[in-house]
C-alpha cells in the first residue's frame, strides 16, 4: 500500500512541476513518469538498506536516461522531463530541518543534517552528469565511422 501513495505522490508531484516550469502540456505524463520511476527506486534502494546518497545517484541517472529517452521520442528539449523527474529527488525536508535546528541552536544537528542535503544534493549532480557521459558514448559508439 505504501508503494502505491508513493507512486501516486511523486507521479502528481513531478507533473505538477512540469506545470510550474511551463513544459508542453503533452509532456506533462512523461515528467510525472519521469519523476515516478526515480522516486520509487530511491525508495526501493532505501528500502534494500542501501546508502540514500548512492540511492539518489542511482535514481538520479535513471531519471536523466529516462529524460533522454523522451526528448529523442517526443522531438523536446531534456530539460523539461529531467527538471520534473529530479524534483522527488531534491533533499527540500533535510535543508528545512537543517534551517529549524540552526534557529534553535542546535548546531551540532544542524550540520549534520546540512551535510545529509548537500552530499544528496551532489549525488542529483552526479547522477546527471553520469547519464550525460553515457549518453554522449552511445551516440559515439552508433555514429558511423569514417576512414
Amino acid at each position: 500500500m505504501m508503494y502505491i501513495q508513493q507512486i501516486i505522490t511523486s507521479f502528481i508531484a513531478s507533473a505538477a512541476f512540469g506545470m510550474i516550469f511551463n513544459a508542453p502540456r503533452k509532456a506533462l505524463v512523461q515528467c510525472g513518469f519521469a519523476g515516478m520511476v526515480g522516486w520509487i527506486l530511491y525508495i526501493w534502494f532505501q528500502n534494500m538498506g542501501m546508502n540514500p546518497v548512492a540511492a539518489t545517484v542511482i535514481a538520479a541517472f535513471v531519471v536523466t536516461m529516462i529524460s533522454y529517452f523522451f526528448a529523442k521520442k517526443y522531438k523536446t528539449p531534456i530539460i523539461v522531463f529531467s527538471v520534473s523527474g529530479i524534483i522527488p529527488l531534491v533533499p527540500g525536508g533535510l535543508a528545512y530541518d537543517a534551517l529549524r535546528h540552526v534557529a534553535q541552536n542546535q548546531y551540532d544537528l544542524a550540520v549534520q543534517l546540512g551535510a545529509r542535503a548537500f552530499m544528496i544534493s551532489g549525488a542529483i549532480a552526479l547522477g546527471l552528469l553520469l547519464a550525460e557521459v553515457t549518453n554522449q558514448v552511445i551516440k559515439k559508439a552508433a555514429l558511423p565511422r569514417k576512414l
